[in-house]
């Protein structure tokens, strides 16, 4: 079993305004503190040797928890004497970490399936793996860029110049191996301050030993008050321990051109994607219900050599920045590259077949259930065509088809717009 660590000795200036006279991870949710609802997910999964780093009055911390016998864990704690910023004070674990340990920040409410992150680092075999996820201010977060592997090819942070850009985001919990002690990989030569990002996890980019498992669980830090009270509802309504993927999920199945973008044809050209009007609104609406939103498109253009799959990342990129604009997100992208006919100049012999993905077969819907352990038969495909109604049908979904065409397809609403469909969920 890992060792788990939270780091609960910052000030949290940030939102000082609403207490500042209790450590941030105290701040009182619902009548408790931030830390406690982490260690209750902790526990509840079976994992229960826990050590927390407290520094600024870190004695209410501990004073508070105590041993953790009360919430049936066993807790150490490490006290900085002085600040040693997000990562210093890990330099007293080093001689006792003989395996993996799972890092996370003290003042962020989540709610994941562990064992699921460590399969993923396990696989990998990374130094570190972080957990990055979409979120609704991607334009002011740091954003972590990765090649279809996830191993971490660059860290933009806010201030960096940046154009069209994948919503992938840092969200505070991180998996590391006790290689990140040996002098090859880290500056943990002596005590001092250090930066988890800058100087610990930065530095393995380069070595292609860092790595980010995205997800689609809940996480959101206490960064503004404004955040605090958005937890405390989300709280209350269920949403964070729904998110949690060792929960069936529901699931809103997008089509593409047509329903997401206007529809210019075959979409060869990054300049000619354009939002639908209201689709932000609509997405964004759908983030807050719970629901996942998963785009599931054929892209035949891939086969007939007219789009590189480079090209296809770069559109898809600009999807998400202007979704994140507006303050919504997409949870995955799953696109067919098939196409069977042949006779095309310039095609991909390799993909022209006839595939178990390219709609109206199920087999995108049927991957993304297998990955996000989705509940089906709770979860709608919505389309601008017949093949994503039949696709939706066959893969055990509700379907909504979107035009001004009477009931044609077997499709249990026709709406005119994304925003319509948002009535019914």
């Amino acid at each position: 079993m890992m060792e788990i660590v939270f780091m609960a000795g910052g000030r949290g200036t940030r939102i000082a305004s609403v207490n500042s006279e209790i450590p941030k991870p105290m701040l009182p949710i619902l009548g408790k503190p931030v830390l406690e609802y982490g260690i209750e997910c902790i526990r509840n999964q079976g994992y229960t040797d826990i050590t927390i780093v407290i520094g600024y009055l870190g004695h209410i911390i501990k004073n508070y928890f105590g041993d953790g016998f009360n919430w049936g864990v066993s807790i150490q704690y490490i006290e900085e004497k002085v600040p040693l910023g997000t990562a210093g004070a890990l330099y007293y674990m080093r001689d006792r970490l003989s395996d993996d340990f799972l890092l996370i920040n003290g003042d962020i409410i989540f709610d994941i399936d562990i064992k699921r992150m460590h399969c993923y680092h396990n696989m990998h075999k990374g130094i570190a793996t972080i957990l990055t996820h979409p979120n609704d201010h991607p334009y002011d977060s740091g954003i972590i860029i990765a090649d279809q592997d996830g191993c971490v090819q660059d860290w933009l942070h806010k201030e960096s110049e940046r154009l069209w850009y994948q919503n992938r985001v840092n969200a505070g919990i991180h998996i590391l191996s006790p290689q990140i002690f040996d002098k090859t990989y880290s500056l943990y030569h002596s005590l001092k301050k250090m930066d988890l990002d800058r100087d610990v996890l930065k530095p393995l980019i380069s070595k292609k030993k860092l790595f980010a498992y995205n997800s689609s669980e809940y996480v959101k830090d206490m960064g503004t008050p404004d955040r605090l009270i958005q937890v405390s509802k989300d709280i209350q309504s269920g949403k964070v321990e729904a998110k949690n993927l060792r929960k069936k999920q529901r699931a809103v199945f997008l089509d593409r051109d047509g329903t997401i973008n206007k529809y210019v044809g075959f979409l060869k050209d990054i300049d000619d994607f354009e939002l639908l009007p209201g689709v932000g609104e609509a997405i964004r609406n759908m983030n807050a219900l719970g629901y996942l939103v998963i785009v599931i498109s054929n892209q035949p253009v891939i086969a007939r050599g007219e789009v590189s799959e480079k090209e296809l990342s770069k559109i898809h990129n600009k999807m998400e920045t202007l979704l994140g604009k507006k303050g919504a997100y997409i949870d995955a992208i799953y696109y067919c590259p098939h196409h069977p006919d042949k006779g095309y100049v310039g095609e991909r012999v390799e993909l022209k077949i006839d595939c178990n993905c390219r709609k109206p077969k199920p087999g995108m819907i049927l991957q993304a259930a297998k990955d996000f352990n989705i509940d089906l038969s709770k979860s709608w495909m919505v389309g601008d065509s017949e093949t994503d109604v039949v696709s939706g049908e066959r893969a055990g979904c509700k379907t909504v088809y979107l035009g001004n065409q009477e009931k044609k397809y077997g499709q249990l609403y026709t709406f005119e717009s994304l925003q319509e469909v948002c009535s019914i969920l």
